[in-house]
């Protein structure tokens, strides 16, 4: 017999997802974009002239990840890669004009008003916020998944 505890945990959970998803899903019919590729587009219009490894840094992202989600916002006209004056082996991303724009135009996405919430928040509220959800990751069996810091569901380098 479920307790009313897991049930009430499951809806908890259940209306984060929906909430990632609907997130996902305006963020998509107002930039055309992924929230993935809004945030490295973000940290290269804030950054412009920045390797695609100081990204991935920044964002937590992998660098193939990085690889596979400037190739589309290169594709998209939004990105450009130059090679480095100083360096030619280093690359250079920078955000075009369009791309600028389309950051500019962009709503806040559910990650930053997240982030801004949560830092809100006490010190000791956070680390249990922190708790509860790796623990939950341990009971869900996912603590080894990989996961970059990006409330999005599926893959983070999609088109």
């Amino acid at each position: 017999m479920e307790s009313e505890i897991a049930n009430a945990t499951l809806r908890a959970l259940r209306r984060i997802l929906r909430a990632t998803e609907t997130g996902s899903r305006k963020l998509g019919a107002a930039t055309g974009l992924t929230p993935s590729q809004l945030l490295v587009l973000r940290d290269v219009a804030g950054a412009q002239g920045a390797t695609p490894g100081q990204v991935a840094q920044r964002l937590q992202f992998s660098h193939a990840t990085i690889t596979a989600i400037v190739d589309r916002l290169v594709a998209m006209e939004l990105v450009t890669r130059t090679r480095s004056e100083r360096d030619k082996r280093q690359m250079l991303l920078t955000a075009t004009d369009a791309g600028q724009r389309r950051v500019a135009e962009a709503p806040d996405m559910l990650q930053q008003i997240f982030a801004d919430r949560f830092a809100a928040l006490p010190a000791w509220e956070q680390a249990m916020i922190l708790a509860a959800a790796e623990r939950l990751a341990i009971v869900l069996g996912a603590a080894d998944i990989d996961a970059a810091p990006l409330l999005d569901t599926g893959a983070i380098d999609r088109a």
